[in-house]
């Protein structure tokens, strides 16, 4: 069981970032896109945070109808492939939803109130969506960071049987 509650089993996860334009193209709603679209302006270096605003709603399409649960889920899903921060923040999110609490909310609050709130105006109206294949180098580029930083920790794995010394 993981630490949200959720077993294991259950919590589906991106492993690269062509499975998770698939999802993505799959849905017809440009909310995520102005929401992206607005950050993007708003904060240009904050790649990250953009994604967030991208994928905020992501874990409604990963298991329809499971509102109270979908930022945990899309937060498990994204955190192998674009690492902690855009998990957290997709996290604290939905935590606006009712989907979280204060244990919810990251180092970077700011953020979190400024990803929110591109949610809600971009909810009303907002810059011209644009379209998903835009954000694909992006995502490719976050990815490509967040391995690394996983690899950084130790680039060689766990390590496998045991080291004898002789002599």
């Amino acid at each position: 069981m993981s630490r949200s509650g959720v077993p294991e089993a259950e919590v589906p996860c991106f492993t690269s970032v062509v499975e998770l334009m698939e999802l993505l193209r799959g849905s017809s709603d440009d909310h995520a896109l102005r929401t992206a679209a607005l950050l993007r302006r708003t904060h240009p270096a904050d790649k990250e945070l953009q994604l967030a605003g991208l994928l905020h709603d992501i874990g409604h399409m990963l298991r329809p109808g499971d509102g109270v649960r979908h930022a945990v889920l899309a937060a498990q899903a994204l955190r192998p492939l674009l690492g902690d921060r855009v998990a957290r923040l997709v996290r604290a999110a939905g935590a606006a939803d009712g989907a979280g609490g204060p244990e919810d909310v990251p180092d970077d609050a700011e953020a979190v109130a400024t990803l929110r709130g591109a949610r809600e105006a971009a909810g009303t109206s907002g810059p011209e969506a644009g379209v998903l294949e835009d954000w694909r180098p992006l995502l490719e580029l976050v990815a490509a960071g967040s391995c690394r930083a996983a690899n950084a920790i130790d680039p060689l794995g766990p390590p496998r049987g045991s080291i004898t010394r002789t002599g």
